[in-house]
């Protein structure tokens, strides 16, 4: 009776050891391994972790809820490089690091990066609710810490969202001359810049006088370049939290971590070409309806809004801009792998 006894309790042991390690990562999609790409013969030779003009810096987040789609965006930066291996990702994340690593590894066993802790408590306190509660989450704010997390030896970034696919070579983006300008993205001055803030914003004469000096206009967060150096020297962050803690105490915008960001930089923009943030695919921050893109050529197709083009894949409903960024999917979908 005491042996049988010891028996089930030692069944039920190894089952839970093989669960803690077979199920832990049950919550991650698992992914195909994505073709290795190399550099062509006209390439120059990275030196990274020296400081070298040679070498692409891309930051991008890392969470289990956006992974399917942080892996199309990589997989298509890659395919469309004409220096891939002179790319290094540089991804930040609140929890799960080792999990997204082998991911990633494992994905892309070629890939240059690396994954920085982002301490969510740092910015939680200064978070206050928005129009969609994704725009909430900590990890959305993690753009503004980039200077302080990625190491000094980086001193230039693109920053993109993990909604979005390239289907141009991004060295074109990353060559792109900044000037004096700490931030470069696409603009849009064509949107009406008052709806991005509240009336109590505009009634307050030293909120509105911030523009005074400026003609602002709208710019998407989620395709920037970064000129670090400049950043770290302005202590951008610290402005940026500013009107994060004025937001908490006065609720003077809507819509999470774009109007701090215009708010300093709008109107010190360097303007951008507009193919590289065709924006706006994942339609409102509501209801997240079918849109068309905009008039021009096309460098880089942004889902930003509430529509993902996985999610409406998945549930049979996609809008017709989704078959493009079906190629980039490298998700391993259950139902054609298991055994039959």
């Amino acid at each position: 009776m005491a042996s049988s006894k010891l028996l089930r309790i030692s069944i039920i042991a190894l089952l839970a050891s093989v669960c803690i390690h077979a199920c832990s990562s049950t919550d991650l999609p698992a992914f195909r391994e994505a073709p290795a790409f190399r550099n062509g013969k006209h390439c120059p030779k990275s030196t990274w972790p020296l400081i070298d003009s040679s070498t692409i810096h891309i930051a991008m987040t890392l969470d289990a809820t956006y992974l399917r789609g942080s892996i199309a965006a990589v997989y298509s930066v890659l395919q469309h490089a004409s220096c891939p291996e002179n790319i290094v990702l540089h991804f930040l994340s609140s929890h799960r690091r080792s999990d997204l690593r082998h991911t990633i590894s494992s994905t892309f066993p070629n890939l240059s990066f690396h994954i920085y802790h982002f301490d969510a408590s740092r910015v939680a306190s200064k978070i206050s609710s928005s129009v969609r509660r994704a725009l909430d989450q900590p990890l959305n704010y993690a753009r503004i810490y980039l200077a302080d997390l990625l190491p000094p030896t980086v001193t230039r970034i693109i920053y993109l969202d993990s909604d979005l696919v390239l289907v141009d070579d991004v060295a074109k983006l990353w060559g792109i001359d900044l000037h004096d300008r700490v931030l470069g993205a696409p603009e849009y001055c064509h949107a009406n810049f008052t709806h991005y803030f509240t009336h109590r914003f505009w009634s307050n004469p030293s909120f509105a006088q911030s523009f005074a000096d400026r003609k602002p206009c709208y710019f998407n967060t989620g395709v920037m370049v970064i000129d670090l150096w400049k950043w770290r020297a302005g202590r951008y962050t610290e402005k940026l939290e500013t009107w994060m803690r004025i937001q908490k105490k006065l609720r003077i915008y809507e819509l999470g971590s774009l109007p701090p960001f215009l708010l300093v930089f709008a109107g010190n923009v360097e303007r951008i070409e507009h193919r590289w943030n065709q924006h706006g695919l994942g339609g409102d921050n509501l209801q997240g309806l079918c849109r068309n893109l905009h008039p021009g050529p096309v460098s880089l197709l942004h889902w930003s809004g509430k529509g993902k083009p996985w999610l409406r894949l998945d549930s049979k409903r996609p809008c017709p801009l989704d078959s493009l960024w079906m190629p980039y999917d490298l998700f391993r979908h259950p139902s054609l792998f298991e055994d039959r």
